[in-house]
């Protein structure tokens, strides 16, 4: 059988023999393990209750999230991951060291070997070669335990780029044109693997804003095989030692195709409020811009940050724009300095943010009231830059650059720069990776807002009244919120839960507790965007035990299962329109729940029934009926 690269990965990885037929369930074994300090507390005190000597994965902690500290909270989460990091074998990336996806490639991606992330946007090692997949923080802490990774076999999509960008075409503009085409939706069940003569001309760097930003497609993971420009950066990266050249089979079958033209391709953007809303830069010439934000995980190396100084070089940020810059690690952020590109946009008058996440996450830079913000992130979902009115457009950093200068959105098509490729070699400095010693003795630190970890109950007869209505592409923002006055309530999930649905319903909890719980009811790709399983964790502790939708994305949908609520999906999405808030329902027989089998729901209130099903596997029905995956593993490891 003639391969794609990802399946010869994943063969490479099963913890046993499996057929790699699409919706088959395999297990992978897990190579590396990733966290950032959003979910990493929560996937440590889950790791912690598995009663687990030490970590068996290659596994590094990161803290680039949470980093403003206007109370403890933060700073308490950040010792904790610190001192738990140490007793348990984990790297520890301290703050100001950089983001997370940046830092990873820059430093440990290898080439052909697995990374299981509490990030949705971990598949940006895919860069490298990698099959690196974003998960809830169960599911890592399950691999960080030596436990085989579950999930349905992808769908393989083989994408080839053929031609050459233009100048002010970028990288960017690449997953622009493949989220136009495949919608938010699009990558659900799938993996886009990258090849084609087009693949020559982009860098790691380049290639892993494409593999980044495959986290909005839905898609499983995004990769490009390893070749001679992973060998380059590897080199400049002082770890040649790491290469492995790895390509698919010639004449490999993939279960679908498309093709891009660079030639062809102009700068896009993606206007509000999603990054799949794609459209040509020069449609919103007249669009006066108020601020533009640069960094984030997608945009934020130091070639990105060098072609925005470039085009910043002797020229001053538009006096009603405010500019940011995030820079993606301290490595590039000494670069910079080094090269005097640093001091180009100290000059031009942008502030300058430190080496995190920063405004992606809504940790500050709130646009005014009703402003039109230029991010290179890669999420635009209403209410995350912490301004409701606000209408935020992803683009490049190229098209930012410029229309901080023009204070219009601009593209970079007639302003000449020279592109920078990658430096002759990184500065390498790992100082602030604190290596574990392992060593029992010390303490784990636990500030008061961290707070134990809710528990699912075993299944039971379901009959509950509906809590929530939702509609299509419901974003785990939507459920958990990020930003400031949220982030830091990570490690806690009763206050979290006070805030879960805000911005679609602040009655939500109040609710949720006068009824005892009940079923949200959700229309299609329930759950998309971040991996929070905070998403779920709230909702469960609000007594929330099942969700009735058309449809989830992938990551969403295992958290609720690992939190032992059921996904389940309308057999007829008629249905969904017959129910309404507070419709009392009732799923009949649940507790004899079996992979396959569909449940008859009584609509109480209205006197209706409609029939639900569910994709559970085996495995997944045993999590749900344990009342979730914690459970669960505490009774396999009773039962040895």
């Amino acid at each position: 059988m003639k391969m794609s690269l990802a399946q010869k990965i994943i063969y490479k990885h099963l913890a046993e023999p499996t057929d790699l037929k699409p919706g088959t369930p395999i297990r992978l074994k897990i190579d590396q393990t990733l966290t950032q300090d959003a979910t990493g507390t929560m996937t440590y005190l889950q790791f912690e209750r598995m009663g687990v000597d030490w970590v068996r994965t290659k596994a590094y902690s990161y803290v680039d999230h949470n980093t403003l500290q206007s109370g403890f909270m933060n700073a308490d989460d950040h010792k904790y991951l610190q001192t738990v990091a140490n007793r348990y074998g984990v790297n520890f990336s301290k703050a100001g060291n950089g983001i997370c996806h940046q830092l990873h490639l820059e430093r440990f991606a290898i080439p052909g070997e697995t990374l299981l992330g509490s990030d949705s946007h971990t598949p940006t090692c895919g860069a490298m070669g990698m099959i690196a997949i974003g998960s809830g923080g169960l599911d890592v802490a399950a691999a960080m335990a030596g436990i085989p990774y579950s999930i349905k076999m992808p769908e393989i999509v083989g994408v080839r780029l053929t031609g050459k960008l233009k100048h002010g075409v970028t990288a960017k503009d690449i997953i622009f044109k493949v989220l136009e085409e495949k919608t938010v939706k699009g990558g659900v069940g799938k993996i886009f693997e990258y090849s084609g003569p087009g693949i020559k001309e982009l860098s790691v760097t380049e290639r892993s804003t494409i593999t980044n930003m495959g986290a909005e497609l839905g898609a499983t993971t995004s990769l490009f095989p390893s070749d001679e420009n992973t060998l380059e950066f590897l080199e400049k990266q002082g770890r040649a030692g790491d290469y492995l050249a790895l390509a698919p089979d010639e004449g490999a079958v993939y279960d679908e195709y498309m093709e891009i033209n660079l030639d062809l391709l102009e700068p896009l953007l993606a206007a509000p409020h999603s990054p799949d809303n794609i459209h040509p830069v020069k449609d919103y010439a007249s669009t006066k811009v108020d601020q533009v934000c640069i960094g984030s995980c997608t945009n934020s190396s130091f070639t990105d940050l060098s072609n925005v100084a470039a085009i910043l070089r002797g020229k001053t940020v538009h006096p009603d724009v405010s500019l940011t810059i995030s820079f993606g690690s301290k490595q590039v952020l000494k670069m910079l300095a080094e090269s005097g590109a640093l001091s180009d946009l100290i000059a031009s008058g942008a502030r300058l943010l430190e080496s995190t996440c920063g405004p992606c996450i809504g940790m500050g830079q709130s646009p005014a009231s009703g402003a039109v913000s230029l991010r290179t992130f890669n999420r635009n979902f209403k209410g995350r830059s912490g301004t409701m009115d606000a209408r935020v457009f992803l683009v490049s950093p190229e098209t930012a650059a410029v229309s901080a200068l023009t204070g219009y959105i601009t593209d970079a098509t007639g302003t000449p720069y020279e592109k920078t490729g990658l430096p002759d070699s990184f500065l390498i400095d790992d100082s602030m990776v604190i290596l574990p010693d392992l060593d029992p003795e010390k303490p784990i630190v636990k500030g008061p807002n961290i707070k134990s970890v809710p528990l699912g109950k075993a299944l039971s007869e379901i009959k509950g009244q509906v809590m929530i209505k939702v509609g299509d592409n419901i974003t785990t923002d939507h459920i958990a919120p990020a930003g400031s006055m949220v982030l830091p309530f990570r490690s806690n999930i009763e206050k979290i839960s006070e805030f879960c649905f805000e911005p679609l319903d602040e009655h939500f909890p109040a609710r949720c507790k006068e009824y005892g719980g009940g079923i949200i009811i959700a229309g299609s790709n329930y759950g998309q965007g971040s991996s929070r399983e905070h998403a779920a964790l709230a909702p469960l502790h609000l007594g929330i035990r099942a969700v009735i939708a058309k449809t989830y994305a992938r990551i969403h949908q295992q958290n609720l299962i690992n939190a032992g609520i059921i996904p389940f999906v309308f057999e007829d999405e008629s249905a969904y329109d017959s129910i309404d808030l507070l419709d009392e329902l009732e799923i009949q027989d649940v507790v004899n729940l079996s992979p396959g089998l569909s449940f008859t729901v009584k609509n109480l209130t209205k006197g209706t029934e409609f029939t639900a099903s569910h994709s559970l596997d085996e495995d997944q029905v045993a999590t749900i009926k344990a009342g979730g995956l914690l459970n669960k593993i505490a009774a396999e490891a009773s039962d040895l």
